[in-house]
């Protein structure tokens, strides 16, 4: 508690303070480093007319290959995940780790769960059509692989502290993984490098931007111009910074207890209201459908032909669910586990979850109402509010409250994320912990009330960097992912890895046909 006070005398001290001024003196030292930097990661090549960040196709050729390598892992093996999740395999008494495997797969999803599925789908409708909503799910599907590799890897290769507290992620595989390959040097380079990205895209895109989203949804529920928030957003910063930090203070345990309560909710009020919205226009469902497919295949001009179609599908996909990117082994790797791989299946749904169900049903609804149509007028989130309302005259309140929820489950993920790169740059002290965290709280009071444009594009691009040593390492690491897959699925057939009572009574597994991906 009493860094919480510590916490709000610091934010205290710094509000009278003229912001705009602030906002112009940072924008003009930061925006043509910000600009060189994000001009480089967002280097873009032309496709058929359609521009796509080389980065993007770095991280789609990850997917194609991982998917490829593990024969499509994310159909054959999600019926295992889901029986992990549900805790049917008995771990040892003595497993290491911090929260369960359902807390992991909450705290990683909301990291991806944000207003990425909200406007990013709208702005892809906008760009390719409906058809890009067929090429979205196809991409959720492959980037079930990459996160499999990664988060396999991120268990196998943490670090258990002397109290108990876990530390993994990318950090710790790139730099010990590749040791064992005789690279120690260039691990340990790809380590740091990754890191540092990860620190800066917490503190931006994982930080002042979702407080700055949901900053101005509230002033938009609460009377636009007319809202206290208006003039006064430091406020609702401050409010949810000293939130956060009673949050994060406590560790991955707090945060998992926090996460495993709100991010399904946020999910099920979302889905609920999409449900309603597809269902009231029931009986246009098959046309919806139609429409998707013909335009995923033959597409109007407005996307630039098929090929943009699909990019623009594909695209939205990989910034939605971040498969590869890396952050989320970090989470995964507090795990109570001895078995890597089987938090290796459980990620599988995460990708499922973001993409293939909250982002589709969002391109569902605002095609199904026919919405799409007014893509000259309407993008993003004003398109999703617009095709809800539809149905729901009082949804904008809703996708308010969506967004503000979706922004802090996002805030606490990455705070996390951030952490843990920082102390593995600059050690576990209780110190230097703290001081991480009460600068992550400030930067929420920062981003809530100033527009740090040249800021937020130079965090976005960190964050997608950090997709270029992850996915380079697991390309090096990834036969022995497989070799430790083929073992624990040895494991599960000579029922090595028991089931548990209640599991085993429901019936017979049929497991080992899905084990002839291996013969």
């Amino acid at each position: 508690m009493k860094y919480i006070l510590l916490l709000m005398s610091l934010i205290l001290s710094g509000l009278p303070v003229d912001a705009k001024s602030i906002d112009e003196k940072i924008d003009a030292v930061v925006a043509p480093i910000s600009d060189a930097v994000s001009g480089f990661v967002f280097w873009p090549i032309s496709i058929s007319g359609t521009e796509i960040p080389v980065i993007i196709l770095w991280m789609l050729l990850g997917a194609f290959v991982f998917t490829i390598y593990t024969k499509f892992i994310g159909i054959w093996g999600f019926k295992h995940s889901l029986k992990v999740l549900k805790g049917d395999y008995k771990e040892q008494s003595d497993s290491s780790g911090e929260v369960s495997s359902f807390q992991a797969l909450a705290t990683a999803l909301s990291g991806t769960v944000g207003l990425g599925n909200i406007a990013g789908v709208a702005i892809a409708i906008t760009l390719g059509g409906p058809g890009a909503t067929f090429w979205m799910i196809v991409g959720g599907l492959l980037g079930m692989a990459p996160k499999f590799v990664e988060c396999t890897l991120g268990v196998k290769y943490r670090t258990i502290n002397p109290d108990g507290s876990v530390s993994g992620g990318p950090m710790h595989y790139l730099s010990k993984g590749l040791a064992k390959k005789g690279m120690k040097g260039f691990g340990k380079f790809l380590a740091v490098f990754f890191a540092l990205m990860c620190i800066g895209g917490a503190l931006g895109g994982g930080n002042m931007l979702q407080i700055n989203q949901a900053t101005t949804q509230l002033v938009i529920i609460t009377g636009g111009e007319n809202s206290f928030f208006y003039s006064h957003s430091w406020v609702f910063g401050a409010i949810i910074a000293i939130l956060i930090a009673s949050i994060i203070i406590g560790g991955i345990k707090s945060i998992a207890k926090v996460t495993e309560k709100l991010v399904p909710f946020m999910c099920i009020l979302y889905m609920i209201a999409a449900t309603i919205v597809i269902l009231c226009n029931f009986d246009k469902i098959p046309a919806t459908i139609g429409i998707i497919l013909q335009e995923a295949f033959n597409p109007n001009a407005i996307s630039g032909g098929i090929i943009g179609t699909i990019i623009i599908g594909l695209r939205r996909s990989v910034q939605s669910n971040e498969a590869g990117i890396g952050s989320a082994p970090i989470a995964y790797s507090a795990v109570q586990t001895n078995e890597p791989v089987s938090q290796g299946f459980v990620s599988l749904l995460e990708p499922f979850i973001d993409t293939i169900i909250l982002c589709s049903m969002t391109a569902l609804v605002i095609t199904i109402t026919g919405m799409y149509t007014n893509h000259d007028t309407l993008s993003g989130v004003e398109l999703t509010s617009s095709a809800f309302s539809s149905v729901i005259p009082f949804f904008p309140y809703i996708l308010g409250i969506a967004i503000i929820l979706f922004a802090i489950s996002t805030l606490i993920s990455w705070s996390y994320y951030g952490l843990k790169s920082w102390t593995y740059l600059v050690g576990e002290g209780e110190k230097r912990i703290i001081a991480y965290q009460i600068a992550f709280c400030i930067f929420i009071v920062i981003g809530s009330s100033m527009n740090l444009a040249s800021i937020i594009n130079f965090t976005d691009a960190m964050m997608l960097a950090m997709a270029v040593p992850n996915i380079l390492g697991m390309y090096i690491l990834m036969p022995e992912v497989k070799q430790d897959l083929m073992v624990y699925w040895n494991k599960i057939l000579k029922a090595e890895i028991k089931k548990t009572p209640i599991s085993s009574a429901v019936g017979p597994s049929n497991e080992s046909d899905e084990n002839e991906v291996f013969r």
